[in-house]
């Protein structure tokens, strides 16, 4: 999926004040992404991105809200979004080896995870193969996480399929110091 150089050309730095001050604040110091780059390129579609962002403190967990953006990506077989996820957030989340392994490779029934992660997993897959729920999936996932909760599992996985989208169709490169998938 990904290539040398993006189907559009991200910004080159110096970037203007206005563009570097925001990268800074969502990147904390670090380069910014090259998703970010090809983004702010372009003021409306980086305008109604940055507006989409759910990296703020939300109702879920970071292990739960990571699980979600996760399993998106590796449906999505978008490997960029997945890596600087994984590099970035995995060890924070306390998501070992096989769990991450488990979000491209394993599904609802994998071992590692608990019950409330299984209704987790199983809605995203839900949403992704049929974006709706079974009576049985909505309640499954009700058992576990309240109606703020199930909104946010809802909106995560939305914007990072939009996320996919933008990676996968626009070629990005992988980020050097981004995980890869498995196998």
């Amino acid at each position: 999926m990904s290539s040398p150089t993006p189907r559009i050309a991200p910004l080159a730095p110096p970037y203007t004040q206005e563009i570097q001050a925001q990268f800074d604040r969502i990147m904390r110091g670090a380069p910014p992404l090259v998703l970010f780059r090809v983004m702010a390129g372009h003021t409306r579609a980086w305008e109604k991105f940055r507006a989409g962002g759910l990296l703020d403190p939300g109702p879920l967990p970071l292990r739960q809200r990571e699980i979600v953006i996760n399993r998106t990506c590796a449906l999505n077989k978008c490997e960029y979004e997945w890596g600087v996820h994984v590099a970035i957030f995995a060890g924070p989340a306390r998501l070992s080896e096989d769990e991450v392994r488990a979000t491209v490779e394993g599904d609802a029934t994998s071992a590692c995870w608990s019950l409330a992660e299984q209704a987790l997993i199983a809605a995203v897959d839900a949403l992704h193969t049929r974006a709706t729920f079974t009576d049985d999936e909505f309640a499954a996932l009700s058992a576990h996480y309240d109606e703020a909760q199930i909104l946010e599992i809802m909106l995560l996985c939305g914007f990072y399929r939009t996320v996919s989208y933008l990676a996968n169709g626009l070629k990005l490169p992988l980020e050097e110091k981004a995980a890869r998938f498995p196998g």
